[in-house]
């Protein structure tokens, strides 16, 4: 073990009832939940950038987080770096990982310097992976912290700048299929707009459709199977981005003829500062057929950025995976921890510490969320609220039986017809009851 990771065992099951900081007291990976063991319905994946990169920085102070991994070069570094990240991934358990290029690989002094970084870093990744039996969930590339990109990658004013971006996607899908990926994500850091004044948002769209259609091309030309996902973000760090929120990016693909290669990979706090719950979201992804992964985190409603902290509030996981249960599970997608340690917890400890508490929190939401169905109250009221659409005119509006002219002959002749009751407060207390009954 390596940067203070020595004398840290493997942390294991326990139960509710410990009170040892290093274990997990919810999370027991092969307990059986809806016919699958827990570990399998909840995928966990170490982001790579906030847990091996993350130095505590903030707009207002420095870093307090040692980041600087032994080594004399750039890619010794990285080869160190990656060893924590697998010894780390040991010790809680985790089996998959995501990465952007940039987190992974030196930057180098050009393009062609970055590509044959990445090209040496995977080569060793790829033997860490063999050893432990880690995989990796998704990939992508960092298309929006170099300066070239302040206009966009993707959607810039500039083809010299698109063509970079191409570039680099390009390579980062070539190490995604190399380290067995399912997955590979557009997250559009700078891919939108401050003012209107200076864009043309039709070129934009298009050309980021385009190159997101030679992406696809290209990946599939190179045996990829898996699935590519968009992150929707409705700003930070533009005002207005392109993937604002998961019905935007749906209309988006649909335009582009890009929804038979693209899910959604969803993010609790990217939800709610587009105003939606992490649920809303969630739902209008599987109820489109497009519910594809998920960056577990969560926001803190008191502050309007993407604070990206560890997710503890457990009402959100329920929810959450009810909706993950109800999709059937993930298929290529899964939980990636997209949280950092707040500022002051700067230790390998507090990074330990964070994952079990999110692995943790989600555990229980599955619990629970599995308790809620075998409960059945929600679902056989939510089910007695639509009844009349499985009979009579409301089967034939089901099965698009019928017309205006038949529907207004039916209205003009029905007596007065009195709203149901929602009944939300019940069904709140309902939900309350099973959640601390577990």
């Amino acid at each position: 073990m390596v940067n203070g990771l020595t004398n840290i065992p493997p942390v294991k099951f326990e139960g509710r009832d410990s009170k040892k900081a290093l274990s997990f007291k919810y999370y027991n990976p092969d307990e059986m939940i809806q016919g699958k063991k827990m570990k399998d319905y909840l995928k966990f994946a170490m982001s790579y950038w906030h847990t091996l990169c993350g130095d505590g920085t903030d707009p207002f102070g420095s870093s307090t987080i040692d980041r600087d991994y032994s080594g004399q070069t750039p890619m010794e570094k990285a080869k160190t770096k990656a060893d924590v990240a697998f010894a780390l991934m040991q010790i809680l358990g985790i089996e998959y990982f995501c990465f952007h290029d940039l987190d992974i690989a030196p930057t180098g002094n050009s393009l062609k310097e970055l590509k044959n970084n990445l090209i040496e870093i995977t080569d060793y990744i790829k033997g860490l992976m063999d050893k432990t039996g880690i995989k990796l969930l998704w990939g992508t590339a960092n298309c929006f912290s170099h300066p070239r990109y302040m206009n966009g990658a993707g959607t810039s004013p500039q083809a010299d700048i698109f063509a970079c971006a191409a570039a680099q996607i390009k390579n980062a899908i070539d190490a995604t299929i190399k380290l067995g990926g399912t997955g590979y994500v557009f997250w559009g850091g700078r891919e939108g707009y401050e003012t209107l004044l200076n864009t043309n948002m039709e070129i934009e769209l298009d050309n980021m459709a385009k190159l997101m259609h030679m992406a696809v091309d290209y990946a599939r030309s190179k045996g990829f199977t898996g699935d590519f996902y968009i992150e929707p973000k409705p700003k930070e760090p533009t005002k207005h981005q392109y993937d604002f929120d998961v019905a935007t990016v749906v209309g988006f693909l649909r335009k582009y003829g890009l929804d038979k290669d693209f899910k959604m990979n969803i993010e609790a706090n990217h939800a709610t500062l587009a105003g939606h719950t992490f649920q809303h979201e969630l739902n209008v992804a599987r109820v489109n057929n497009v519910f594809g992964s998920i960056d577990a985190n969560q926001g803190d409603l008191l502050l309007g950025w993407d604070t990206d902290q560890f997710p503890t509030n457990v009402y959100d996981t329920t929810l959450c995976m009810l909706e993950v249960i109800k999709a059937g599970g993930f298929t290529n997608g899964g939980l990636n921890f997209d949280a950092k340690v707040r500022r002051a917890s700067y230790t390998m400890e507090d990074i330990i510490l964070a994952y079990i508490s999110g692995m943790d929190t989600f555990a229980l939401g599955l619990k629970i969320a599995n308790k809620i169905i075998e409960d059945g109250r929600i679902d056989e009221f939510v089910s007695r609220r639509y009844a009349s659409y499985k009979t009579g005119i409301g089967a034939d509006i089901i099965a698009g039986r019928t017309n205006l002219e038949e529907l207004e002959k039916y209205a003009l002749e029905l007596p007065p017809v009195e709203p149901h009751p929602g009944k939300q407060e019940y069904l709140e207390a309902v939900f309350n009851n099973v959640m601390f009954t577990v």
